[in-house]
């Protein structure tokens, strides 16, 4: 009987977590930073020179210097004017806000990397439909919007449709204008 008490008081228990915890869990995928904007979030380089610092303020070494302005990044963090930002290839540190910019822009498949590899630029956003450019993996675009499946972009004065599957720089299933 005491066994029975005991396997009802643990069974109660976990019924009452994860009612507590489903909201919890729920409101963590829709995050905001101090911004008042969602963490985490894509955005460009502004500034042809950025410094990444390893910590938020210019009192912190630089760990990394980007030479190119629209270079997609992921602001994952945010302290007073300070961003936490994760590139491409998976380096983090703190930016300035100042150097970003809500222009979004992508990478073409950077885990790609090789030879004979393509991402189709097409015509409409059809997987069968013309393609109007092959964008060697690491091309940046410019994303115009996304509808979950495809963006429209330009690279190179050529527009088009990506597979959102093929780009670094917006999340699968983003919608946007």
């Amino acid at each position: 009987m005491r066994e029975l008490v005991l396997r009802i008081g643990l069974v109660a228990s976990l019924v009452f977590a994860a009612t507590v915890a489903a909201p919890a869990a729920a409101g963590a995928q829709v995050s905001k930073g101090l911004s008042g904007l969602p963490l985490p979030r894509f955005v460009s380089l502004k500034a042809k020179r950025v410094n990444m610092r390893i910590g938020p303020s210019t009192d912190y070494a630089v760990s990394w210097l980007y030479l190119k302005s629209g270079l997609p990044v992921e602001i994952i963090q945010e302290y007073d004017n300070w961003r936490r930002i994760r590139d491409a290839d998976g380096t983090e540190g703190w930016v300035n806000q100042s150097l970003l910019s809500g222009e979004r822009t992508a990478i073409a498949a950077p885990w790609m990397r090789g030879d004979n590899v393509y991402v189709n630029l097409r015509r409409d956003s059809l997987p069968t439909a013309a393609v109007v450019a092959k964008l060697e993996p690491g091309v940046v675009l410019t994303l115009d919007e996304c509808n979950g499946n495809w963006c429209h972009a330009e690279a190179n004065g050529v527009e088009g449709w990506v597979s959102q599957a093929e780009i670094w720089g917006a999340y699968p299933g983003e919608a946007f204008k």
